[in-house]
């Protein structure tokens, strides 16, 4: 079986905040790949730095030492516009909290890295609402935050990711605050659209029964990885997963 495309590395990923007179290292050295269509879960304490290798991980925060490739090329020596090009169309973002605009409807929410990325309104309209059924919410499209539940929330927030189709989906605690059942819910839809759309997911978790779904799991100890685990030859033993998830197509 042809190996999937690399489409992210990272090298000697180091992290340090300034505290008081002296510093706080988070991350310590990190070296990661992500690979086209696979699953990563990221557990470990609280405070030992999953979030901040998250955000690095999608050039929202620069590393202290280290680089992060794309296609053999550092992503933090791009220019700031590139820069945010490369956030807005190569990588997605899904948050604890849903970070929904709350005078917008969800289907404008879903719109709008669309419209950011300089798309016509026509292609990103039918794509969001595309998503919004994709996500189990036809119905929901021109309801505001405030009239939607926790799960629903997350799942608009989820469709926003998708939209411009990007090659990583990047979540951290996704179902933090979230009910078991919805937070269920939401797991099982972000595992068939990864499939589905041969999207990688990188997804920071405490839930340990998820963390141990993926392809691979990544536990992080004093700043580095301490231990990870590689599930892929079973998920390939298996069967070769269906791209074709019913309801997704």
């Amino acid at each position: 079986m042809k190996t999937p495309e690399i489409l992210l590395k990272a090298y000697d990923i180091h992290k340090s905040f300034p505290v008081g007179q002296g510093r706080l290292d988070v991350l310590t050295g990190i070296d990661l790949e992500i690979r086209k269509g696979e699953i990563i879960s990221i557990v470990g304490a609280s405070g030992v730095g999953k979030s901040t290798l998250l955000y690095i991980l999608g050039a929202l925060e620069r590393p202290s030492k280290g680089r992060l490739e794309v296609k053999s090329k550092d992503v933090f020596s791009f220019s700031d516009d590139r820069l945010a090009h490369f956030r807005n169309t190569y990588v997605g973002f899904v948050f604890q909290f849903h970070h929904l605009l709350p005078e917008f409807t969800a289907l404008e929410n879903v719109i709008m890295p669309g419209i950011i990325n300089g798309r016509p309104f026509g292609d990103v309209t039918g794509a969001a609402r595309q998503l919004l059924h994709e996500v189990g919410l036809p119905k929901r499209e021109h309801h505001k935050p405030g009239q939607l539940s926790g799960g629903e929330l997350q799942r608009v927030a989820l469709a926003r990711a998708l939209l411009n189709k990007p090659e990583i989906v990047l979540a951290d605690e996704p179902s933090g605050n979230l009910d078991r059942r919805s937070g269920e819910a939401l797991h099982e839809l972000m595992w068939q659209l990864s499939r589905a759309k041969h999207q990688a997911f990188v997804v920071v978790t405490h839930n340990e029964e998820l963390a141990d779904r993926a392809d691979r799991k990544i536990r992080l100890a004093d700043g580095r990885i301490e231990i990870e685990f590689d599930n892929m030859m079973h998920h390939n033993a298996r069967g070769n997963e269906k791209d074709d998830v019913p309801g997704l197509q």
